[in-house]
């Protein structure tokens, strides 16, 4: 393993995050732009005054999955997850001005299964753009990472996310425990260069506020895993 991966696993591990510049380059950035921008009105693309979320990223846009397992992408991953991860969903998120959303203070508590099997330690089942969500058992989110990858210079202005760090440490986290952590701790806003990748713990506290400018906060979103789920249930992706 080389330095630049030694210090990153050690500091997702510590924090719960990384930000990496120039995770892709220029012209990986336009193509993946693209790419998306060619997307149909499958099931998971939502449209307002365009494209600003696509849930089944994966299966709407077959790059994107490419994408996820170049030796780019897998450079950040597999530090961290080893060399047997792979990557089990991917979701487009967009902030612009007919789509101005904020999202407030809460840890990723969900993954996405292709089918519903009932096993112990899994609940909160539903189903979202034809996808089956559930809630595992948080060892499994403990054992996953996020890569946000971002296509634009993403900061305050824009609605750049915020995390509390080292807060991945306290496992799933109660309302009481979250308002703690918020008291206690400095929030860090991610400010992302376009081409840049943040990588994150799925039980990192984040938040991300509404913009006050009007440009683009493309992201796209895939998380990783290194192993099988139990109970026969498979990972969507």
């Amino acid at each position: 393993m080389s330095g630049a991966a030694f210090g990153l696993n050690e500091k997702i591990e510590r924090d719960g995050f990384a930000i990496v510049a120039g995770a892709l380059d220029r012209d990986g950035v336009r193509a993946v732009t693209e790419s998306l921008g060619a997307a149909g009105d499958e099931a998971g693309v939502r449209r307002r005054g365009g494209i600003y979320a696509i849930r089944n990223l994966l299966e709407v846009v077959p790059s994107v999955r490419e994408l996820a397992g170049s030796s780019a992408l897998r450079a950040l991953v597999e530090p961290v997850l080893g060399p047997d991860c792979f990557v089990v969903r991917g979701i487009l998120f967009d902030k612009t001005p007919d789509a101005p959303w904020k999202v407030a203070w809460h840890q990723d508590l969900f993954i996405t299964v292709r089918e519903r099997r009932e096993v112990e330690g899994f609940g909160s089942w539903s189903l979202k753009a034809g996808t089956v969500h559930v809630q595992p058992p948080p060892a499994i989110l403990e054992r996953m990472l996020t890569v946000r990858l971002h296509l634009d210079d993403t900061d305050e202005l824009n609605g750049a996310l915020r995390v509390l760090p080292g807060s991945h440490l306290g496992g799933k986290l109660s309302a009481g425990a979250v308002e703690l952590w918020r008291g206690a701790h400095a929030a860090v806003t991610c400010d992302v260069p376009g081409g840049g990748a943040l990588v994150m713990r799925p039980l990192l506290l984040h938040s991300s506020s509404t913009p006050r400018e009007e440009r683009h906060r493309r992201v796209v979103h895939l998380e990783f895993a290194a192993e099988r789920l139990p109970g026969g249930l498979d990972w969507r992706g």
